[in-house]
């Protein structure tokens, strides 16, 4: 169990730290860095000590990079700036895991049962107390919108990503080939790289002259550690406790994360939730638990 809250604190601590890093660099130039660190330190892992490149299933677990880690983070980095790492964080991983499931039953036929079912409408009822106005006053309703719409889009990339990792671990199963977690981590972080060359390429032809700098020095710390915290390693422990724990205690541990970052949030961006947030919050979480144990 241990690994598995290491790996909660670990993603919280790369959600405040990511909010911090947009605000100073720019969601862009945050998101591009963090993809390219991350890449070369599970690059140096997988070349050394996992399979590398190698594999059946490459191509699924590149594409599912590209839907995740690519276009799902690309919108989680632009939701940070306008929503803070509290509901952002609150968004994407409880909506994530209804996504995930209607996903699965639609590309891989997999049943819902009436417990996921349930804790899906848990979730959205969760999720629509802590987005109340009374909750979000602080925001005009411009931001509030195009900030959930990112998050959103967010958590349908994360939530499609995963559905096509169980495609690309059924493939290496059939195949007989074994492939470590921080292996396909890397595959799928080559696909989340590809995406952000483009967005990189892009943003740099259309550079003004005031723009902020690529690497401000206020903000290198804050994007080192967005990095190794999310998808170095927060996915290592991840891993470490999917090895010798049930996955749906330890998905139903990580989704405690939208409760865990409240004190962080408030600590690192004088984020203070209400009654009504923190309790659309706990109920959120308890359907996302509810929905990992069925």
């Amino acid at each position: 169990m241990i690994p598995a809250f290491l790996a909660t604190l670990l993603f919280c601590l790369s959600a405040v730290t990511a909010n911090r890093a947009t605000r100073l660099a720019g969601s862009v130039s945050a998101y591009c860095w963090r993809i390219l660190i991350a890449t070369i330190l599970l690059g140096v892992w997988a070349h050394a000590f996992g399979q590398g490149v190698a594999g059946v299933a490459l191509g699924i677990f590149v594409a599912s990079g590209v839907v995740g880690f690519g276009l799902g983070d690309v919108a989680l980095y632009l939701s940070y700036p306008r929503l803070g790492s509290r509901l952002t964080l609150l968004l994407v991983h409880c909506l994530a895991a209804p996504l995930a499931a209607l996903a699965e039953w639609l590309l891989l036929g997999t049943t819902l049962r009436w417990g996921e079912a349930l804790s899906g409408v848990a979730i959205l009822i969760g999720v629509a107390l802590a987005l109340a106005p009374k909750e979000t006053g602080h925001l005009d309703r411009r931001t509030l919108a195009l900030g959930g719409a990112w998050a959103g889009l967010a958590a349908l990339g994360q939530g499609l990503g995963a559905v096509m990792s169980r495609a690309g671990y059924a493939d290496c199963a059939r195949a007989g080939f074994e492939i470590d977690g921080l292996s396909v981590a890397y595959q799928r972080m080559l696909g989340g790289l590809l995406v952000g060359g483009v967005i990189a390429l892009a943003a740099w032809s259309r550079r003004q002259p005031a723009a902020k700098p690529w690497w401000p020095s206020s903000a290198w710390r804050w994007i080192l550690a967005t990095s190794l915290a999310g998808p170095t390693l927060g996915v290592a422990c991840f891993q470490w406790a999917l090895e010798s724990t049930p996955s749906g205690v330890v998905l139903a541990v990580v989704a405690t994360a939208p409760l865990v970052v409240m004190p962080l949030a408030f600590w690192a961006e004088g984020d203070r939730p209400g009654i009504r947030a923190v309790a659309g919050g706990a109920l959120a979480v308890a359907g996302v638990v509810g929905m990992a144990v069925s």
